[in-house]
């Protein structure tokens, strides 16, 4: 079963790290930086595109102006994810 989770406010607190807060109160702090590569997330290097973040009011997760987007899932479980999401940015082409 998939878990459903939505994101209700964030803050920049670093360059590519945002806390991020989900419907349980449960905050998360998640630097970005390590997967910022290829066609979709690799824009979001540029830290004044990265900072257009914002909440989408339908989906409920975080969105950026060139259609990059996260599962609120993924974020919320971004620490289980991180190593492998890693990995294969590795791989994703510019």
């Amino acid at each position: 079963m998939h878990e459903i989770h939505k994101i209700v406010s964030f803050r920049n607190i670093a360059p590519y790290t945002l806390e991020v807060t989900f419907e349980n109160s449960i905050g998360k702090i998640i630097d970005f930086q390590p997967i910022l590569s290829g066609e979709l997330f690799g824009p979001l290097r540029d830290i004044h595109i990265f900072e257009k973040v914002m909440i989408d009011p339908e989906v409920h997760t975080l969105v950026w102006p060139n259609g990059a987007d996260f599962d609120p899932a993924l974020l919320y479980n971004w620490e289980k994810h991180i190593d492998e999401l890693t990995t294969r940015a590795k791989g994703w082409l510019e």
